[in-house]
């Protein structure tokens, strides 16, 4: 009888051959992500994380810079685009992912490391707490204003979640 191995992902910065990859990982989510161009991609190729397995990308997450919210020399910093492959979900992916974002968003030094999620309770279990989305009015209005899907940031369930760092 065999031993059941775990897979073996492997975490690294992404590169412009997983611009395609990483967009279809985003597309696999129309109700919780929002749409990403490829194009936008490749320019942000750099504030990507990627994780394989067996040479394909299975997860992903990106990080936005947000000088309008927190201090000109510690800005906030958003996590968004996490999506893992649907058939690996609840395999630890996603937490090796944020795992890594968090690690080289703090070499930044930013005010705070900010998340509007569908899923409050994994990003919890990360170290973030729900904060009111008034707190966040720039980004929302600077990011959600191009959201079709709901008719005000207010009225999105989206929970917007902050990590003091």
């Amino acid at each position: 009888m065999g031993v059941k191995r775990k897979p073996k992902f492997i975490v690294r910065n992404a590169g412009f051959t997983d611009a395609e990859g990483i967009y279809s990982l985003i597309k696999a989510y129309p109700k919780e992500l929002l749409p990403r161009p490829i194009s936008d991609i490749a320019e942000n190729i750099d504030r990507f994380i990627v994780c394989e397995l067996k040479g394909a990308v299975v997860g992903t997450v990106s990080w936005s810079i947000l000088p309008e919210i927190g201090h000109v020399r510690h800005p906030a910093v958003e996590v968004k685009s996490l999506s893992v492959k649907k058939s690996l979900r609840k395999h630890g992916v996603g937490r090796l992912l944020v795992e890594a974002a968090i690690e080289r968003i703090r070499i930044l030094n930013p005010s705070q490391i900010i998340c509007l999620t569908f899923t409050p309770g994994f990003f919890a279990k990360m170290g973030f707490h729900e904060v009111p989305k008034v707190s966040l009015m720039h980004k929302l209005y600077m990011g959600c204003i191009n959201c079709a899907k709901y008719d005000s940031p207010f009225t999105c369930p989206e929970v917007a979640m902050a990590m003091d760092v």
